[in-house]
């Protein structure tokens, strides 16, 4: 099959959980025997230069971008009140990169035009005015559900009441998409359910997060005694609300009762109050070059999540790296764990302290948890059986 993947963002080079994701899908389709082409939106937030791409992915994949300014603008925000529209969308609404998607689906003949997230659904009409190709919604979230539980978390009484109107849009906008695609392929089982109470009639198929399991070798003779670890990209939103809770809450409890402890931080764009965060213990990494070595550097893998959605692609890796988690329900959403046997839950407080606690005086304990976290990779999340699927999926669609 052809297949026209269209990117909310540049997937390569994969630095992120999202273009790990998108990167992971489009040299498993390829895999599976498929020719598949790279349509992405170059943004302020992720801008890659090509120059920067290699040459091996632009060839597979015929690679192309275009620049779209995505950023939030405080007058356009503004605006969008007297509009029906919702903002989270037309900001990804840009004329010059429809006109390359038409230019380059009425030169080609596609079967299959994978979106990748609800963002670029904007362009649905202009597809099917110019492609008979089956449009799939890659759903990398469940995305008005993030954004209600973000205002759900909000403590200010004005962003909140910003924030309950841009999820009650977004809402709006997309259940009414949902049955105008040809099939959705969701990242989580919970966000079918969803999508089916919703009102979705459409086809639609699980496909996880998957991984190339034998590029995650475990190395333990590197791991750093009684370290704590977060790793995810501090521009999105729940992962700097998450870290705010651990530091606010939870880790003023845990450092007085074990002094050795020490908890690094590390993702790309860290706001000042991180980069300028003078707590004992906590060392602020920032972007780290190499991730795998960050990881098999230190011993427990925290993610505070209270709000989000979708499928933590940082877990997945962590677990492959043999990593204890400690995580709450939300974090690990779409996963298939099973608590206290390849993971550790915690919701409270009180949880995380006992989580954290037992695995710092249990090291036998803490190293089960992730030998069993990686056989759970190994068994439900290897990216070959996952791209098997959506190529099934696929063809049932012809």
């Amino acid at each position: 099959m052809r297949i026209l993947q269209v990117c909310n963002k540049p997937p390569y080079p994969p630095k992120d959980g999202g273009s790990i994701a998108m990167n992971m899908l489009t040299h498993g389709l390829i895999a599976c025997g498929n020719e598949v082409s790279v349509l992405a939106i170059n943004t302020p937030k992720h801008f890659i230069k090509e120059e920067d791409i290699a040459s091996d992915y632009l060839k597979k994949t015929s690679y192309q971008s275009i620049f779209v300014d995505t950023s939030i603008k405080p007058l356009h925000a503004i605006l969008n009140f007297f509009t029906s529209e919702s903002y989270n969308i037309s900001r990804f609404y840009n004329k010059e990169f429809e006109k390359k998607l038409v230019d380059i689906i009425t030169n080609n003949q596609f079967d299959i035009i994978q979106l990748e997230s609800l963002w670029i659904s904007c362009y649905v009409k202009s597809i099917r005015a110019n492609s008979t190709a089956k449009i799939i919604l890659r759903s990398h979230n469940v995305e008005y559900l993030l954004w209600e539980r973000l205002a759900k978390n909000c403590k200010s009484l004005i962003k909140k009441t910003y924030l309950n109107f841009l999820s009650k849009r977004l809402k709006q906008y997309e259940i009414a998409m949902l049955n105008k695609y040809d099939g959705i392929a969701c990242i989580t089982l919970e966000d079918i359910s969803i999508f089916k109470k919703d009102g979705c009639s459409l086809p639609m198929i699980h496909i996880p997060f998957g991984i190339d399991i034998e590029s995650y070798q475990v190395i333990k003779d590197q791991i750093e005694k009684d370290s704590l670890f977060h790793i995810g990209a501090m521009d999105w939103m729940p992962n700097t609300t998450g870290i705010k809770w651990f530091l606010e809450t939870i880790w003023s409890k845990i450092l007085p009762t074990h002094p050795s402890i020490k908890l690094y931080l590390a993702g790309r764009s860290m706001p000042s109050w991180l980069t300028n965060l003078n707590v004992k213990s906590v060392v602020v990494e920032g972007e780290v070059v190499n991730s795998h070595q960050f990881m098999n550097s230190k011993s427990i893998m925290i993610v505070p999540l209270k709000s989000g959605g979708g499928m933590r692609v940082k877990i997945i890796e962590g677990m492959a790296l043999g990593k204890t988690i400690i995580s709450t329900t939300i974090g690990a959403e779409g996963i298939e764990y099973e608590d206290k046997k390849n993971i550790l839950i915690a919701d409270s407080v009180n949880d995380f302290e006992k989580a954290i606690t037992k695995c710092l005086s249990d090291k036998n304990y803490c190293e089960e948890i992730g030998l069993n976290a990686r056989a759970l990779v190994e068994n439900k999340y290897d990216n070959k059986r996952i791209c098997d699927n959506l190529h099934s999926f696929y063809l049932s669609l012809k």
